[in-house]
């Protein structure tokens, strides 16, 4: 290659390389800005943030929300959907007394050792979980678990709406247990101006209601005022949300999550879509329950019109099918040919009958009922348009959750 073609080549790819990277400066880039990582306010002037991790226990949260209240400060709460579900009317009362929420995670993970998709289910669950709770977004703020983050995390949790992820100017180590003497020392001794302090609301942050009581007090004589994360940042955080009029329904004794779906028109997915729950198979007594659509519940009848088949839908079960046809499941396996009765899949085309149409839904004239296998007292109670505390009352039943297959149960 000449000389004169070698400068022709230099210069071609001269140009080129002036072009690329013009566009690569102009091109708006295709993905979400990475969370902005918080450490202190931008600020010379004496406010500071009082922020505390809310984990599953919560055992001082409203000793800590009592103090601020006779104080009259207002604070930020970075909480655990664990949290959420285990003390609900604490984190209620948070927010309605005006402080500040963040997204801490389900369960606590270090967010640097987990998948992409393992960060963001934690995010998006306790954002269901809260916001159900409280009708407001933790969005934009997050603190990591153990303040562990990454590139990685930062974008993954930018992606998902956080765009503020909050670390610490003092943190008080309070979660080890130390003295309220240490905590307070370690808070006015390191104070500036836009200072964030890391505190816990769990039980072994044993020391900080009475570290409070002396913390608050003594920034604001050395001239210090109190502020939420927002105000520090000077934006707007945890946007209400849209009512959706949603219902609720309190989990009884013998209940099923497949029982309340049918009562209310809905399927099981849809349930744990709305509830945030994890295993559908375990529902606690006493636990409400969000509902889609109005409060009144129905009880499910077999379609009117003429059918022999039934196509499953997401959420079934045999037994639950059984129960609308007014059958059994034992008919139901025989005419189908199935060899597992806990297997059917979602779009299968079941017999129900071999007449030419379904069966009526009202019970057979009778005062008893013989538990077969699959049975529970409150489907019993839904199907002879009863309650579980009658079926309790009538039959004598010591815990509704023990039947046996065989026991004769009165039914009216």
């Amino acid at each position: 290659m000449n000389n004169r073609a070698k400068r022709m080549r230099r210069a071609f790819f001269s140009i080129f390389l002036s072009f690329l990277m013009t566009f690569l400066l102009i091109a708006p880039s295709v993905h979400a800005a990475s969370s902005q990582f918080i450490i202190k306010g931008s600020t010379s002037e004496k406010i500071v943030a009082l922020t505390f991790d809310d984990g599953s226990d919560g055992t001082n949260f409203n000793k800590i929300l009592d103090i601020l209240t006779k104080n009259n400060v207002k604070a930020t709460f970075f909480l655990t959907g664990a949290g959420a579900n285990n003390h609900p009317q604490i984190i209620k009362k948070a927010v309605s007394s005006g402080h500040d929420i963040g997204n801490h995670s389900f369960d606590h993970p270090d967010f640097t050792t987990i998948s992409t998709s393992e960060m963001t289910s934690q995010l998006s669950r306790t954002e269901t979980i809260v916001k159900n709770l409280t009708n407001k977004s933790t969005k934009p703020f997050f603190r990591a678990p153990y303040g562990a983050t990454n590139a990685s995390t930062l974008s993954t949790v930018g992606n998902a709406g956080y765009t503020y992820t909050l670390h610490w100017t003092i943190d008080s180590i309070d979660w080890t247990g130390n003295s309220s003497t240490d905590i307070t020392n370690r808070v006015l001794n390191n104070i500036v101006p836009g200072s964030i302090i890391l505190m816990h609301t769990g039980a072994g942050a044993s020391g900080t209601p009475s570290a409070l009581e002396k913390i608050i007090p003594s920034l604001k004589n050395m001239g210090y005022r109190f502020v939420t994360i927002s105000q520090l940042l000077g934006i707007t955080g945890n946007p209400t949300l849209p009512n959706t009029g949603q219902a609720t329904y309190t989990v009884r004794s013998g209940d099923t999550l497949y029982a309340i779906a049918l009562r209310f028109n809905s399927t099981v997915q849809q349930l744990t879509q709305l509830n945030s729950i994890t295993n559908p198979n375990l529902i606690r007594v006493g636990q409400v329950l969000k509902v889609p659509g109005g409060s009144t519940p129905t009880t499910p009848t077999a379609p009117t019109a003429p059918t022999t088949t039934y196509t499953v839908k997401s959420g079934d079960t045999l037994y639950a099918i059984a129960l609308r046809y007014n059958t059994t499941v034992q008919k139901l396996v025989q005419l189908n040919n199935i060899a597992n009765s806990n297997l059917i899949r979602v779009g299968q085309v079941l017999k129900i009958s071999n007449s030419g149409g379904g069966n009526s839904s009202t019970p057979p004239a009778t005062t008893t009922y013989t538990v077969k296998s699959g049975d529970t007292l409150y489907a019993i109670a839904l199907r002879y348009n009863t309650t579980v505390q009658q079926l309790v009352s009538w039959n004598k039943i010591s815990n509704p959750n023990l039947i046996r297959v065989g026991q004769q149960l009165r039914v009216r």
